[in-house]
């Protein structure tokens, strides 16, 4: 299919963990508008997350139609739609009704840590691993599914009668969308869900009847880039196709251009998320990363390597709103410059436990160093240097599995505009931070998987000409001192490791 020349927009929509958001992008990847609308956090129990999904439709859909407003366009003026998402998030909804039945588990959610546990007692590890990719975490999907089926009344009688759909968010907004019609995912999002065999490329049987989830309940994987349907609902003044869908770490990669094996990039946002393209293999880490489908394309996976932080930008968050030590979260980055170091403290942001490459749920977040001079600007500082340092730490990692990585590290999210914290990862990192014009790598990724699928874009020749460098940023410390930094920072990790004691 060849778009109409009338239309000459995409619609990228981004639901993250914390706001729904939409952008229109023109045929140079110019963003002509963009709406945003947060939703609420829900935590009903300590280490449970929660989000409504009647909630996020609505606040996804609304702006989207706000953003065409905005524009001045209609729907007649926009090519199609691309989607990305956060990942992992759980949602199960009746099949007739539509109706949720429970609310989303989010993937920062812990309710089924002791479950994961069990599995590795078990030695289900490996198992696991070799088809997906991932490790037993409550992080995924399966076990999140698993919990609703068991503690929701009747759920699992009419799970087995395939009265009920799981999705992650992507599949839940292409369900709305159309109004019920479509139950889709794309490659990238299933390889998420701790069920989806990377190398088949298919839903494992094997991995179903362990969780014991019903393959009705699935939805039907597609690539990263085709035309899936068009829109049914009255949002819009006329059909558009949705032909782009990708997680949202692999809707950066996408965006960043990381075309190619060996390219790198990084996401601040709620947590930071590092990847590499690993090119057509899956890579089996042997230091703790994952193995993920990156997108598929024609048929053809292109993998990578991922490396998660739970806790990035989500820390100066905290520092907002529950110390109070700052009133906006650029003030961390005033604060940080106005002390000439960290003053010996070393802040471990593991407030939801340790990611890559420690993979330790029962960390928790851990200050040292404090003494009668400790100072705000020092916790402030310490705050960002811990997100910098828990990112080196996944870089080594990848290293230690793909043997040589980029020297360029390319950027994106809302932290990056940190010209502090830009600065220390290059310190630290020892090599290039390139951050581009354009931060919206992940909207970007989904308007690209789209608008190929639809030919607004011939090929990725086309996007590379639309990348652009904002600025690189290079080590400005002596080695030794980087060196310094990073043993301090070690040992404050080992401080924070295995906290939670099992009950």
């Amino acid at each position: 299919m060849t778009t109409e020349i009338t239309r000459k927009y995409v619609l990228a929509l981004d639901q993250g963990t914390t706001s729904s958001r939409a952008i229109i992008l023109n045929h140079d990847g110019t963003v002509v508008a963009s709406a945003q609308k947060p939703f609420e956090q829900l935590f009903p129990r300590p280490g449970w997350v929660e989000h409504d999904p009647s909630e996020i439709w609505y606040t996804q859909s609304s702006v989207a139609a706000e953003a065409v407003a905005k524009a001045d366009l209609t729907g007649l003026d926009i090519a199609c739609i691309g989607i990305t998402n956060q990942r992992e998030t759980t949602i199960v909804w009746d099949r007739e009704t539509s109706l949720p039945i429970y609310n989303a588990i989010v993937w920062q959610d812990h309710r089924t840590a002791a479950y994961c546990e069990q599995l590795k007692q078990a030695g289900k590890t490996e198992t696991i691993r070799k088809k997906t990719g991932l490790i037993p975490d409550a992080y995924f999907s399966a076990t999140k599914i698993k919990w609703i089926l068991d503690n929701v009344e009747g759920a699992r009688e009419r799970a087995a009668k395939g009265k009920l759909c799981f999705g992650t968010v992507d599949s839940w907004l292409v369900w709305k969308f159309t109004r019920g019609r479509v139950h889709v995912t794309d490659a990238s999002n299933a390889s998420r869900t701790m069920l989806f065999n990377i190398h088949t490329l298919e839903w494992d049987k094997e991995l179903l009847a362990l969780f014991d989830i019903p393959e009705s309940m699935l939805p039907e994987v597609r690539d990263s880039s085709e035309i899936y349907c068009d829109t049914a609902t009255t949002l819009f003044s006329t059909k558009i196709p949705i032909s782009g869908i990708a997680g949202d770490q692999q809707a950066a990669l996408f965006g960043q251009l990381c075309t190619e094996p060996g390219m790198v990039k990084t996401t601040y946002g709620t947590g930071c998320f590092m990847m590499t393209n690993t090119g057509d293999k899956p890579v089996v880490s042997k230091n703790n990363l994952l193995t993920t489908v990156a997108w598929r394309i024609a048929g053809r996976a292109t993998y990578a390597l991922e490396g998660s932080v739970f806790v990035g930008g989500a820390v100066v968050q905290w520092l907002r709103d529950a110390l109070h030590v700052v009133g906006s979260s650029a003030e961390t980055e005033k604060l940080a410059v106005s002390v000439p170091d960290n003053g010996g403290v070393y802040f471990v942001p593991a407030l939801t436990g340790l990611g890559a490459p420690y993979w330790d749920q029962y960390a928790r977040g851990t200050i040292v160093g404090i003494t009668r001079g400790t100072t705000a600007a020092h916790l402030a500082r310490a705050a960002l240097e811990g997100v910098a340092y828990e990112v080196y730490d996944i870089m080594g990692a990848m290293a230690g599995d793909v043997g040589v990585l980029s020297k360029e590290m390319r950027v994106d999210g809302g932290a990056v505009a940190n010209d502090f914290l830009m600065q220390f990862q290059a310190d630290i990192c020892r090599g290039e931070v390139l951050r581009p014009v354009v931060l919206e790598s992940t909207a970007m990724g989904a308007a690209f998987l789209a608008g190929l699928a639809v030919g607004y874009w011939r090929n990725i020749a086309d996007l590379q000409k639309i990348w652009k460098l904002d600025r690189a940023f290079g080590p400005s410390i002596p080695e030794e001192k980087a060196e310094k930094l990073l043993h301090d920072w070690h040992r404050a990790v080992k401080r924070s490791e295995g906290w939670v004691e099992e009950s």
